[in-house]
């Protein structure tokens, strides 16, 4: 592997004309069947290996929701059933995460311009974002754009792509959609290490965040809105893409995941986190929030060794796989649903990152 990587800054933080988004509202939804992680183990012990149990409580995983109850995952037949359940499920989460965001940002669903969607747990022909929108009630001419196969780092790109689309829409309201269903990628017959780790890591779960251009009039917006995302970094490292993915059959979703990945953020992510804020007269000491995806125990220390953060400086990301897991895609919109939450001091700078398949960062600057 060469150490260069292809990536690309956006926005000089010197423009006095740069028009930064604003996240307005956000919002997670997640269905009512909760079980901590004895429960999950146990009920997956019939083909699962002596060890596993004992992985499982070192995982960092406490409680988890699943899309359906555990007692239906040895029963499945296979991938059609597991992706009717997932196209069932991803349209009632969605429903819901989108409903509360638009709530939270006092933005009615016929003043969404554009909804982003991202997903890698299922296949949906017409996308969930299409099946959710009459129900929604938007509008006819909104736009639509589905992302497929971005996995873990979708949560941040989607917020990078909506930040690209407000600030050439800046009287825009944009909405993005994270959907994941992780346990219905589960295949019975798969007992291998990568599947065994997804079991006690991956978590079921939606998230959604409203965003308003910086031109949108303020009418109706939160007395205390969240952060201005004021640019993104996108990095793809060359020659990674089997550190990390699925392998699709006709069998469904089976998740590769090298030993690799902490060792992507142990060598890499740190000089690609100095390069994104030296880009804007910044150091990681200008940044007082992190918002990070919650990718494992092993992930998280490896961004804090690399990143060179203080202990406490990933707690709402700890705490986000304690409670859910990893959720894909949607954990790092549940780690800023929880950030927002107990918003940082006014004017203070944050930096959101996740990684993922390809291999890839996303790294975006926010301002409270």
């Amino acid at each position: 592997m060469t150490d260069i990587a292809f990536s690309r800054s956006m926005n000089s933080l010197e423009d006095p004309h740069r028009g930064d988004p604003r996240i307005a509202g956000t919002a997670v939804a997640f269905t009512p069947y909760r079980y901590d992680q004895d429960e999950v183990a146990g009920a997956l012990t019939d083909f699962a290996e002596p060890g596993f149990a004992r992985f499982a409580q070192t995982s960092g995983v406490e409680y988890r929701n699943l899309a359906l109850p555990v007692d239906r995952y040895p029963k499945m037949s296979g991938f059609t059933e597991a992706n009717e359940a997932y196209l069932e499920v991803a349209v009632e989460l969605g429903e819901q995460a989108v409903r509360r965001a638009l709530d939270a940002a006092h933005v009615r669903a016929d003043e969404v311009d554009a909804i982003i969607t991202v997903s890698s747990t299922g296949v949906a022909v017409p996308t969930i974002d299409a099946r959710i929108a009459s129900k929604l009630g938007l509008r006819a001419d909104v736009k639509r754009i589905p992302l497929f196969g971005l996995g873990c780092v979708a949560g941040a790109a989607g917020m990078a792509r909506v930040h690209d689309y407000l600030r050439g829409f800046p009287d825009h309201v944009a909405v993005l959609l994270s959907v994941e269903l992780c346990s219905l990628t589960l295949q019975r017959d798969d007992t291998s290490i990568p599947a065994l780790i997804g079991v006690c890591l991956f978590g079921d779960g939606a998230a959604a965040v409203v965003a308003a251009g910086a031109h949108r009039a303020p009418a109706g917006l939160p007395l205390h809105p969240g952060p201005r995302i004021m640019a993104t970094r996108s990095t793809l490292l060359p020659d990674t893409v089997d550190v990390m993915g699925w392998n699709v059959s006709s069998s469904g979703f089976q998740l590769v995941m090298s030993r690799e990945v902490p060792r992507m953020a142990d060598d890499y992510l740190g000089a690609e986190v100095d390069r994104f804020l030296a880009d804007h007269g910044l150091t990681t000491a200008d940044i007082g929030t992190w918002v990070c995806h919650p990718g494992g125990p092993k992930v998280l220390d490896s961004i804090t060794r690399a990143v060179d953060l203080p202990a406490d400086a990933l707690r709402h990301s700890w705490e986000s796989m304690r409670d859910n897991g990893n959720i894909s895609s949607a954990s790092v919109l549940d780690v800023l649903d929880r950030t927002i939450a107990t918003p940082p001091a006014e004017g203070s700078l944050g930096v959101m990152l996740a990684m993922g398949p390809g291999f890839s960062f996303e790294l975006l600057l926010l301002s409270w």
